[in-house]
């Protein structure tokens, strides 16, 4: 390769250069910030999960509690109980990959017949009637927090799995991206040993023709 040639090659290299380590950089830094985003994202799942996995409990043991309590502790209830609802409607609407959706069904018809049922344990208890409301939340009351507390977990075990993975696909692009830019920073520093031997033949070329036949 002629001297000139070299020298239009480094120069292409010096330009195209910054540019290759822009692009590379720019798409590391994108596919990092979509894995963080799905980290997010899960985590946002995770907590839903857990926290409902929490409420179903705090309620039952509300419930329980007023049961027992003559009727004392019953707004106590109905806040874990709201709370339950709202937790669970936030879970219809951010749990809907398979199988989560059909275990949120699933959690949903339960918590309807919870509620159904709690109905007629705080009637008959209001009624004067306590041997019924404890047999009632002794009863199918307790097969129902049982179910729920079963897909409640299930839910989040699989938001942990989700969590875990996603957290693992950023990992990967973090080391994917690391490689990446190594591997330009080698390139550029070929470049740049390059330019520095193509001006240096430019050098000694200009001095040898400067010389006195």
């Amino acid at each position: 390769m002629t001297i000139r040639a070299r020298l239009f090659a480094a120069i292409a290299l010096t330009v195209l250069g910054p540019v290759v380590t822009i692009a590379v950089a720019l798409t590391a830094f994108d596919k990092l910030g979509d894995e963080f985003d799905d980290v997010q994202r899960a985590g946002g799942r995770q907590g839903v999960a857990l926290d409902l996995k929490f409420a179903v409990t705090d309620m039952n043991g509300w419930q329980t509690a007023y049961g027992y309590g003559e009727g004392r502790f019953r707004d106590r209830f109905v806040e874990s109980a709201a709370e339950t609802e709202e937790l669970l409607a936030r879970a219809e609407r951010e749990l809907t990959a398979e199988p989560e959706r059909a275990q949120v069904a699933d959690l949903r018809r339960e918590l309807d017949a919870f509620m159904e049922l709690d109905a007629t344990a705080w009637a008959a208890l209001q009624a004067g009637r306590p041997e019924e409301t404890r047999r009632i939340l002794l009863g199918p009351e307790l097969e129902h927090f049982e179910t729920m507390a079963r897909l409640a977990g299930e839910l989040a075990a699989a938001q942990d799995r989700h969590v875990a993975a996603a957290q693992d696909g950023f990992e990967q692009a973090r080391d994917d991206a690391r490689r990446e830019l190594v591997a330009v920073a080698i390139g550029a520093g070929i470049v740049i040993v390059l330019l520095l031997l193509t001006v240096q033949d430019v050098v000694r070329l200009a001095l040898e023709r400067r010389e006195p036949a």
